[in-house]
C-alpha cells in the first residue's frame, strides 16, 4: 500500500517536473530567445521630395468635327486611331443642290458683267454724241453772234447739246446700276462657293482621331459630331493635388508618370500648368503635367487613369533610410538598431522626406544597421538578442 502512494507522488511530481520545464522553455522562447529580424547597412544615397497626385491622361487641344450645314453624309473618309494631317479631306455632305446653284449664281455673274461691257460701250457713244453737239454749240454760238444763222438754229444747237449731257449722264448711272448689280451677283456666287466648300470637311490640324461619331447616310445639322479629334503635339496628365502642396509647386518641374496599366515602367513628365482654382469641397487643384507622346503606353487611351509624382527638392549624398525603418513614439522618430546583436532604440533627426527614402541628418552613421521585424512578427523589445543574415 505504502509502495503504490510512493508510485503515485513520483509520477505525479515527474509531471509537475516536465509542466515546469516546458514552461521555462516557453519564457525563454518568446522572452529571452534570439528574435530573427531583417537589417539595413545605412549608406549614403539620394533623397526624392514629391508631391503626388492622381489624374488622366488628356489633349490639349482636342476637337469636334461638325458641318456648318445640314445636309446628308456621304462620306467618312477616317475612323478612329485613324491619324490625320492638317487640311486632310476627312467627310463629305450631298452637294448636288449646291453645285447646280453654284452654276446659276455663276451665269447671273457672267450676264452682269456683260451688261457693264455694254454699259461701258454705251458711256463711249454717249460721250462722243457729247463732244459732237458741244462742239456744233461752240460753233452756232459763234456764227450766232455775227447774225450768220438764225435764233432757230441757235435752239436746235442747245438742246442737242443738252440731250448730249442727259444721254451721257444716264449712261453713267445705268453702268453704276450694272456694277452694284454685279457685286450682289459675286455676293451671291462667293456665298454659294463657301456653302459647296462647307459641304467637304477637312483636319483643322495634325492629330489623331478619337472616335467616329456618324456613319454614311446619317443626316447632320451644326453642332453634330462626326469625328473627334486630338492634336498629339501636347498631351498631359491633368492631376488633383492636394492644396498644401501648392508652395512647393513651380512650372518646370519634372515628374514621374505611373500608368495603372503598366505600373512597372514610369514616364518622365514636366509640369506645365497649374489652375488657379482650388476645388472647394475636396481641397485639391489641377495640375498639368506634360508627357511625350512617343513614350506613352502601347496601347493608351484618353481619360485613362495615371499617378504623377513631381519632383520638389533633392538631397545627394546623404544618409538615408526607407520609411517602414522610421518608428514615431511621442512624435518623435526612432530607429532600431542593431547594436553587438541586441535590439537597441535611437533617436534620429529627420531632414527631407521622399516617397522612398528619408533623409537623416542625425543619430546614424554610415556603415550602422537598422532593424525592422521579420515577416509577420512585431518589433523585438529593447535590448533583446536578435538574428539575422548578411546585410
Amino acid at each position: 500500500m505504502e509502495l503504490s502512494a510512493y508510485r503515485k507522488n513520483a509520477f505525479f511530481a515527474s509531471k509537475i517536473f516536465i509542466l515546469l520545464l516546458m514552461l521555462s522553455f516557453v519564457f525563454w522562447w518568446f522572452r529571452l530567445s534570439p528574435v530573427r529580424v531583417k537589417v539595413l547597412k545605412v549608406g549614403s544615397g539620394t533623397v526624392v521630395d514629391e508631391v503626388m497626385g492622381t489624374g488622366t491622361l488628356e489633349a490639349r487641344i482636342r476637337s469636334s468635327l461638325s458641318p456648318k450645314i445640314s445636309g446628308l453624309l456621304v462620306q467618312v473618309l477616317a475612323d478612329q486611331n485613324d491619324r490625320v494631317k492638317k487640311g486632310q479631306l476627312l467627310a463629305c455632305l450631298d452637294d448636288g443642290d449646291m453645285l447646280e446653284q453654284v452654276e446659276v449664281a455663276k451665269a447671273d455673274f457672267a450676264a452682269v458683267k456683260a451688261g457693264i461691257e455694254l454699259a461701258d460701250a454705251e458711256i463711249v457713244r454717249s460721250q462722243a454724241n457729247l463732244t459732237q453737239a458741244q462742239a456744233n454749240y461752240e460753233r452756232i454760238s459763234s456764227l450766232r453772234k455775227s447774225g450768220a444763222v438764225s435764233q432757230s438754229e441757235m435752239d436746235k444747237a442747245v438742246e442737242s447739246k443738252d440731250v448730249a449731257e442727259s444721254n451721257f449722264k444716264r449712261a453713267k448711272l445705268a453702268r453704276a446700276e450694272s456694277e452694284m448689280i454685279a457685286s450682289k451677283a459675286e455676293a451671291k456666287l462667293r456665298y454659294d462657293q463657301e456653302r459647296l466648300e462647307d459641304s467637304r470637311l477637312f483636319a483643322p490640324y495634325d492629330g489623331l482621331v478619337l472616335r467616329r461619331d456618324r456613319d454614311p447616310g446619317n443626316v447632320v445639322v451644326p453642332g453634330t459630331s462626326i469625328l473627334d479629334i486630338i492634336s498629339t503635339e501636347q498631351l498631359w496628365i491633368s492631376a488633383w493635388v492636394d492644396e498644401t502642396a501648392m508652395g512647393k509647386l513651380k512650372l518646370g518641374q519634372s515628374a514621374r508618370i505611373v500608368f495603372r496599366s503598366e505600373p512597372d515602367k514610369p514616364n518622365d513628365g514636366r509640369l506645365v500648368r497649374l489652375a488657379p482654382e482650388t476645388d472647394r469641397e475636396t481641397r485639391e487643384f489641377l495640375a498639368d503635367v506634360e508627357i511625350d507622346f512617343e513614350r506613352l503606353p502601347q496601347n493608351w487611351a484618353i481619360g485613362q487613369r495615371a499617378e504623377v509624382f513631381i519632383e520638389t527638392g533633392r538631397r545627394d549624398n546623404v544618409i538615408a533610410v526607407p520609411p517602414k525603418f522610421i518608428q514615431w513614439r511621442d512624435a518623435v522618430p526612432f530607429v532600431m538598431i542593431a547594436d553587438t546583436g541586441k535590439a537597441k532604440w535611437r533617436k534620429v533627426s529627420l531632414g527631407m522626406k521622399g516617397s522612398e527614402k528619408f533623409e537623416i541628418i542625425d543619430g546614424l552613421s554610415e556603415g550602422e544597421l537598422v532593424v525592422e521585424p521579420a515577416e509577420g512578427a512585431q518589433w523585438p523589445r529593447e535590448g533583446r538578442d536578435i538574428r539575422y543574415g548578411a546585410p
